[in-house]
């Protein structure tokens, strides 16, 4: 019997991070889906850009990536992120609103899609607004409780609620958090104990199947139900950290469709994450031979 092809979906915001000097295609599921797709594994875009240069210009950076997606057209400008790095390449962000991607419409024809998916990927940013978050809600539903969920919550200036959080949790079987938002989270939620009983109590408590903590230059932790693992940050030249977030739950992913050990989807998201800071922007060229 053929093994059947998994088919991974970023959803949500889809927009220009505006660099120092320069802008970059980015948005975290669409990051997502280009490491997933560099991993050799076929990814789908759900998100939507403006009637504008800004978008033509988007979908064109999109099919050079060699994405699939489906982008939809609205009456609102293509979104854009101004980004500013301090000195050790961590960056600060500028979010614009409305934009396109706050009004993604849910499409008939998303729903096969979502059903046939292996794994999903999705954040908070996107449901910022009442139309994405009915979106992305319905399509995550879709996907079937066998598959990955994952909820990568990359909280964003103020765009988020407890509300919110919660009933993201709630969808997923894979959370993926940074050490500052598990502050905000734990504190949010009041829930007291160590780092380690707090990531515990969130696995018990939302039923998921893995847990990612990155704590940036400090190590990353990826847990089970059972088990943990610990990595440390491999010390590199940082370009900048953009999208090396991104890529690390694009490798948790990928390990757990293609049957890796705990052990080598930690190994794996550690390496490519480093390497996706030693570069500009969220999206460097690379391929899966080379990790």
């Amino acid at each position: 019997m053929t093994k059947q092809k998994s088919l991974v979906i970023g959803v949500g915001e889809l927009l220009w991070d505006i660099l120092p000097g320069e802008k970059k295609m980015g948005g975290a599921p669409a990051n997502f889906a280009y490491h997933v797709q560099q991993l050799g594994i076929e990814s789908y875009v759900i998100s939507a850009v403006g009637n504008d240069d800004l978008g033509n210009k988007l979908l064109k950076k999109m099919e050079e990536a060699g994405l699939n997606y489906d982008v939809q057209r609205t009456k609102y400008p293509t979104g854009t992120v101004n980004v500013t790095l301090d000195g050790k390449g961590i960056p600060q962000y500028e979010i614009c609103e409305p934009v396109a991607w706050d009004f993604i419409d849910m499409k008939s024809e998303w729903e096969a899609i979502a059903k046939n998916a292996s794994a999903i990927c999705y954040g908070s940013l996107a449901q910022r607004d009442s139309v994405s978050h009915n979106s992305i809600r319905q399509i995550v539903n879709f996907v079937s409780d066998k598959a990955y969920k994952a909820f990568d919550i990359n909280l964003r200036q103020n765009f988020y609620s407890k509300s919110l959080i919660e009933e993201s949790l709630c969808m997923c079987n894979i959370f993926k958090i940074n050490e500052e938002e598990m502050e905000v989270v734990s504190r949010m939620f009041g829930i007291k104990g160590t780092q380690n009983e707090i990531c515990r109590k969130l696995i018990s408590d939302y039923s998921l199947k893995m847990l990612a903590l990155t704590c940036g230059s400090e190590g990353s932790y990826l847990y089970t139900d059972t088990r943990r693992s610990f990595k440390e940050t491999p010390k590199v030249k940082v370009a900048d950290t953009v999208g090396a977030g991104d890529s690390f739950t694009a490798a948790i992913i990928a390990g757990l469709l293609s049957g890796k050990t705990l052990e080598e989807i930690h190994e794996l998201a550690v390496k490519l994450s480093a390497f996706v800071c030693t570069k500009d922007g969220a999206m460097p060229k690379y391929s899966v031979k080379d990790f």
